[in-house]
């Protein structure tokens, strides 16, 4: 077993469950930290920091969308994974407008929850190093960051490769479907119109409006709202 660098927290209040993919997280190397309930969970994550949370949401204290917002509202850079047997669209919903990462449906199979978490933390890096230009809107491809004005926006990961894809392509009309691909590779099931969640808070990020709507087929990057307009505004 080779141990990594990476600090699980695991919210999961049914004991088979959690003793289960604990145990294979554990065998694929990651430091692992339990816990049955909302609250316990916030108070580990105010004590210590965490690489990746996988939250259930429905586990007594407070549920895993207290969690989330409590994760998103302390300012650190923990990707954020829920792990639920909630599979209504208004659910998935939710946990994206509050910036999760992913959206996992139970009964799921270990490995690939341990791909999804795989494929998220390969593509969170850290900060430092290269400074941006401090002119338009740039990516920062290495730290999976995005600068306007040489200030960095505030993005989730999911929020990063959606710009990512449809900015690395200006001229390219992309359909929901190939976006969800881009972002979730080919492990996402659920409803394509979760782009549309991921577009509308993306959109409140940008400081300029650079994500064009096109009816019918999808979105697509409009490189000529780079520059900030006169004045502003």
């Amino acid at each position: 077993m080779k141990e990594t660098a990476y600090r699980v927290l695991f919210l999961e209040d049914e004991p088979t469950i959690r003793e289960v993919l604990t145990e294979y997280m554990t065998m694929s190397g990651y430091r692992v930290t339990g816990a049955e309930r909302g609250d316990k969970a916030m108070a580990l994550l105010r004590e210590q920091d965490f690489h990746i949370a996988v939250l259930d949401i429905c586990v007594p204290g407070a549920d895993g969308f207290e969690v989330l917002q409590s994760v998103r509202n302390s300012g650190k850079d923990t990707a954020v994974i829920m792990l639920t047997a909630l599979e209504d669209e208004q659910t998935q919903v939710r946990a994206f407008n509050l910036y999760a990462d992913d959206y996992v449906i139970k009964p799921v199979s270990p490995i690939i929850l341990l791909k999804r978490m795989e494929t998220i933390l390969r593509r969170t890096g850290g900060g430092g190093g290269e400074q941006a230009r401090k002119e338009g809107l740039v990516l920062k491809e290495e730290a999976y960051c995005a600068f306007y004005q040489g200030e960095k926006l505030p993005l989730t990961l999911s929020e990063y490769l959606l710009l990512h894809t449809l900015m690395g392509h200006p001229d390219r009309v992309f359909t929901r479907e190939q976006l969800i691909l881009s972002i979730f590779n080919e492990d996402y099931i659920g409803n394509d119109r979760i782009i549309d969640a991921h577009v509308k808070n993306l959109r409140k990020k940008l400081p300029i409006p650079c994500i064009r709507t096109v009816i019918g087929v999808g979105y697509q990057f409009d490189r000529n709202a780079q520059q900030p307009a006169p004045g502003g505004g």
